[in-house]
């Protein structure tokens, strides 16, 4: 007879883009209680996103205090974190404190620099966070004096994050993350020397790779409960856990700022040809799993700005309804590319356009004409991976995400794939799959097959569109991204 789960809720905190997000999960993998503070980035100029390190911990602290009913709730087992990945922070050792606003994954200031290296043979890419942290490193430690002597650690979001929850006693990142760095090597399965040479970037200031369900300290902060850190992993792989896309060829897309699509390669890396990147997927018990993932850089983010840019939707929620009051976008068209275009273009100088426009267009027609751009850019992502992918085509795309709750942009996805699109119960997977692995580790879990009782879809989005018209319509709007590619 199959035993059930053990006793214990699990902590589990997911650092994201644009806020933070805590969840307490109780012993059947089910949320129990909910808290987000929203955290945005600044936009010093054209290109460049910035993050407040203090205040996205600060903001941990309020979440977690939150959900923990302002006090430490018993029977907390472990912590589990997701975070934003390619994101870099140097920080000082012995008080944590950040040197520099963090640099965001999305941040392409150092793109040229990018482009540099691969002429001389370096390949790194700009959304990742080798050359923003050698671009910190210039301004503040030019020498490397300070990261040679342990002044200084640098590394992604989450090993700062790690550093501050424990103390400064653990210094420690997953190979989901470390293989979005820039500095990692995928087939040893190491830091890079060669990328850490050209950066100048000494490998004792970057923290040790590890598993991404494991215990590595406890938690010491006032106010938190003293338990074990027992998950670290990538946002995105933690919505791959929380989705349970457990076997090749599964996909899940998430709606975050950016849209994320990866699909499961299994315990090999899949290489792509059409600006798609093999990433570890999580590391368990030292075995890693991988995945491949693309990117419509601007999903979630498009939506915000037609909010705080131009003012024509008082919340984010609204753009469903809008959307929805209208058949069509009345001859508008969108072109989401506001930090420039993600897979299969790899552009960074793309800009956003928004075409088509007549007397007639309301702001009804400019939202649901947005909606549609994400939906056919992400049609884009998922048709480069699946073109690089020897797996089966899967039977439904799992959708999450804060944009997943928005019922037009869901059906009109199914209907630029033809493929159904599920919607779970609960759409916030990266912090559900970050508690997911923190159970696993300490034994609240045996399984991940105990998980799938956890899982339930909220809804089903089927293709209502013929075939016909689907790829008559994805052409006219592919004709219109060359407006923004030579932006």
């Amino acid at each position: 007879m199959r035993q059930g789960p053990r006793e214990g809720t699990i902590l589990a905190l997911d650092v994201g883009t644009t806020g933070v997000r805590a969840l307490l999960l109780d012993p059947t993998g089910r949320p129990r209680g909910e808290a987000y503070r929203e955290v945005l980035p600044t936009y010093p100029g054209p290109g460049l996103v910035e993050h407040d390190p203090e205040a996205l911990f600060r903001a941990i602290g309020e979440v977690a205090r939150t959900v923990l009913g302002g006090a430490v709730a018993p029977g907390v087992q472990a912590l589990g974190l997701s975070s934003q990945r390619g994101t870099a922070v140097v920080w000082e050792a012995a008080t944590a404190r950040p040197v520099h606003p963090a640099l965001s994954w999305q941040d392409g200031r150092t793109a040229e620099r990018c482009r540099t290296l691969l002429a001389e043979g370096v390949f790194v890419s700009p959304l990742t966070a080798a050359t923003k942290i050698e671009w910190i490193l210039d301004r503040v430690d030019p020498e490397r004096d300070g990261v040679r002597a342990g002044r200084l650690r640098c590394g992604t979001l989450d090993a700062w994050v790690a550093w501050r929850l424990t103390a400064g006693r653990v210094s420690a990142t997953d190979a989901s993350h470390a293989s979005c760095s820039g500095f990692y090597d995928l087939l040893a399965r190491s830091w890079n020397p060669a990328v850490l040479e050209a950066l100048r970037v000494p490998p004792a200031a970057l923290p040790t790779i590890g598993d991404s369900s494991s215990v590595l300290g406890r938690v010491d902060v006032a106010g938190l409960p003293s338990v074990p850190l027992a998950a670290i992993i990538g946002d995105q792989q933690a919505a791959m856990m929380g989705q349970l896309r457990l076997e090749p060829g599964e996909v899940k897309i998430t709606y975050g700022t950016s849209a994320m699509v990866d699909l499961n390669a299994g315990p090999e890396p899949l290489w792509s040809t059409r600006a798609a990147y093999p990433l570890v997927l999580w590391q368990r018990d030292g075995v890693p799993s991988f995945c491949l993932e693309g990117t419509a850089i601007t999903a979630g983010a498009a939506i915000t700005w037609l909010r705080d840019g131009l003012g024509i939707l008082e919340s984010a929620k609204e753009s469903a309804a809008l959307a929805a009051s209208v058949p069509d976008a009345g001859g508008a068209w969108a072109i989401p590319a506001f930090q420039g275009l993600g897979t299969p273009y790899m552009e960074a100088g793309a800009r956003a356009v928004l075409g088509g426009l007549s007397r007639a267009t309301t702001r009804a027609h400019v939202v649901r004409a947005m909606l549609e751009g994400i939906a056919w850019r992400c049609r884009e992502v998922y048709e480069a991976l699946r073109a690089d992918s020897p797996h089966a085509a899967p039977a439904a795309l799992r959708a999450d995400g804060g944009a997943a709750q928005n019922d037009v942009l869901l059906q009109l996805q199914a209907d630029a794939l033809g493929l159904p699109v599920e919607r779970p119960t609960v759409i916030e997977a990266a912090a559900l799959g970050a508690g997911y692995l923190a159970g696993l580790a300490t034994g609240v879990w045996r399984t991940a097959a105990e998980l799938h009782q956890a899982w339930h879809r909220d809804r089903l989005f089927e293709p209502t569109m013929s075939p016909a018209a689907r790829e008559e319509r994805f052409a006219a709007w592919q004709r219109h991204v060359a407006a923004a590619r030579e932006a």
